[in-house]
């Protein structure tokens, strides 16, 4: 009989890795087969950009898949690793791009011994789709450039949002453009029907993820606002009902993107995880007054129509590989831990870091929680530079004093930024494996 300790062969986590990795690779290999059927250049400038520009459309395809929010890969790698990985493909997609528009030019130029600037504008100007794949180009620059950390942290999300809306016009014209001049595209039957086929399903993920998906959820369910309840001077839960929430699939410590339909926050997205595990009744977001929008959940009526998309994140007991359990949350990061101590296996600890006792959110719950399962709660008080009898509150030797069997155990990590990194580092040192290791930023992509 296989025991929790006895990990199966492979891991969900690494089941969807693998599974992206060979789609990519898969079609890597088919693009370098096709390329070479429809055969080189005379000019080996214009041979090398008409591969970038192969390569620069499935890695476009390719970003499109990783944030369309498959279920299934979103449920076994989480949000924020898929944004991620989007966002390291896009440098990729800029520089194979950029190899294209270069390469042709120059070889194009050298062939016609005219100059660069010259050949772009008559290329431009007498060649079908050029144009298109120079508006294209250009709509991916603004696209990668709002995307940087900097301009990232000073825009709105609905901003950022909208801009990106913008890809799927860049899609639609370098498609049109690969569809005129596309010499491997025209070069076969199977050709076309392979590349058809590689921008329908990457395209048609999107609009299953993003739009039908969500829409067909929403109509299902009919969530409503049943309850408004403070938790101190600056947190509110939020409870929502609907029907058939037993349908739902949501389980303890994934998050929904919520849009309550107000007149003044109805395009408003915000992500919250849930902070009670969903029981087929009732959801539960609990919220820090951080911004303006989880500020005005307070102010919500009873009865206040609910659009939610997701569930989404890859932070629920799918991930866990051993028989027990350490979760360490920090600040209002302890809502999805706190859903966690619900339903996850075996022997839990609970670290729990804040500032002060005060600031300690649903601790009365988790400790109910703890006295009904035999778990244990620790919290720790104090600023962040404060260290304890054995160093650091979350350093190497202050987590093993309060679970000694830690490496034994799947670790559980959600809060700030720098708590989250402070505790990763300790379980490096500490040399946990990483595949018990668990810990999601719940944010929007980007």
């Amino acid at each position: 009989m296989t025991t929790m300790s006895e990990a199966p062969v492979l891991r969900p986590r690494v089941a969807a890795r693998t599974g992206l990795y060979v789609f990519l690779g898969a079609n890597v290999a088919v693009v370098t087969a096709l390329f070479a059927a429809a055969g080189p250049s005379g000019n080996a400038l214009i041979t090398i950009g008409r591969l970038a520009g192969l390569y620069g459309a499935l890695v476009m395809a390719f970003q499109l898949l990783l944030v369309a929010r498959i279920p299934w890969l979103d449920r076994r790698l989480g949000m924020d690793r898929l944004t991620s990985w989007h966002r390291w493909t896009g440098f990729g997609l800029l520089w194979t791009l950029l190899g294209h528009l270069v390469f042709i030019v120059f070889g194009y130029a050298q062939v016609e011994n005219n100059g660069p600037v010259d050949e772009l504008v008559e290329m431009a100007n007498t060649l079908d789709g050029i144009l298109r794949a120079i508006v294209a180009f250009a709509l991916i620059l603004v696209i990668g450039g709002t995307s940087a950390r900097f301009a990232r942290k000073r825009m709105a999300y609905e901003t950022w949002h909208f801009i990106h809306l913008y890809t799927y016009a860049a899609v639609v014209l370098a498609f049109s453009h690969q569809i005129a001049l596309g010499q491997s595209f025209t070069s076969s039957p199977f050709a076309q029907a392979y590349w058809w086929t590689l921008w329908g399903v990457a395209l048609g993920a999107v609009l299953l993820g993003r739009v039908v998906l969500p829409l067909w959820r929403n109509l299902r369910h009919q969530l409503r606002v049943v309850a408004v309840v403070p938790e101190s001077p600056d947190v509110v839960s939020v409870y929502m009902s609907g029907k058939r929430l037993n349908e739902l699939p949501a389980r303890a410590g994934q998050f929904f993107l919520w849009r309550f339909l107000t007149r003044e926050r109805w395009f408003q997205a915000n992500p919250f995880s849930l902070s009670a595990a969903p029981d087929g009744k009732t959801l539960r977001l609990t919220a820090k007054a951080l911004g303006e929008g989880s500020a005005s959940l307070r102010n919500l009526k009873v009865g206040t129509r609910v659009f939610a998309e997701g569930p989404y994140g890859a932070f629920t007991t799918l991930q866990q590989t051993r028989s027990n359990a350490l979760l360490v949350a920090g600040g209002v990061g302890v809502t999805p831990i706190r859903a966690l101590l619900e339903e996850i296996k075996g022997h839990v600890v609970v670290i729990y870091r804040v500032g002060s006792s005060r600031d300690a959110v649903l601790l009365h719950e988790l400790h109910g929680l703890a006295r009904a399962r035999g778990a244990r709660v620790h919290v720790l008080t104090g600023p962040s530079q404060v260290s304890g009898p054995y160093g650091p509150l979350l350093g190497p030797a202050s987590l093993l004093k309060l679970a000694p069997d830690l490496n034994d155990r799947d670790v559980f990590v959600c809060g700030p930024p720098g708590m989250t990194n402070a505790v990763l580092a300790s379980l490096r040192e500490l040399s946990v494996p990483r595949q018990q290791v668990h810990a999601e930023r719940f944010s929007l992509a980007g």
